[in-house]
């Protein structure tokens, strides 16, 4: 006799999908070097440190953002990354880094913050 339970969400073929699920995902039966390449690495993330020589953020009186020391810090443990510097100096009307402050200038329109207002006030918006 089937189970009254059997169309109700959850369950697949008289099983949970739980226990289904923790099976699927468990490490049992695969070898270390299997375990060590199934772990993901947490790329991506770099110290936002202000302070010292190897700093990677600018401090809110400098402007906030990113040094251009954080920005190819960045783009190494992050490959295929655009992430540029900020757009600082004079620029011509229609070129690609007017384009970017423009951008950049609309969506962050509704930064309130110390460091995104300072970050606002570098790139000239």
């Amino acid at each position: 006799m089937q189970s009254p339970f059997m169309h109700c969400v959850g369950y697949m073929h008289g099983k949970s999908w739980k226990s289904e699920r923790t099976r699927q995902e468990s490490d049992e039966g695969l070898s270390p070097l299997e375990k060590k390449k199934k772990k993901k690495k947490k790329g991506g993330r770099i110290r936002k440190t202000t302070k010292g020589k190897g700093r990677n953020f600018r401090t809110k009186e400098e402007g906030a953002g990113m040094t251009s020391k954080g920005v190819k810090e960045y783009r190494k443990k992050n490959p295929g990354s655009k992430l540029k510097t900020a757009v600082t100096g004079k620029v011509k009307k229609g070129s690609k880094a007017w384009k970017r402050r423009k951008s950049f200038c609309a969506r962050s329109k509704g930064w309130k913050g110390e460091r995104g207002r300072a970050a606002r006030r570098r790139w000239k918006c």
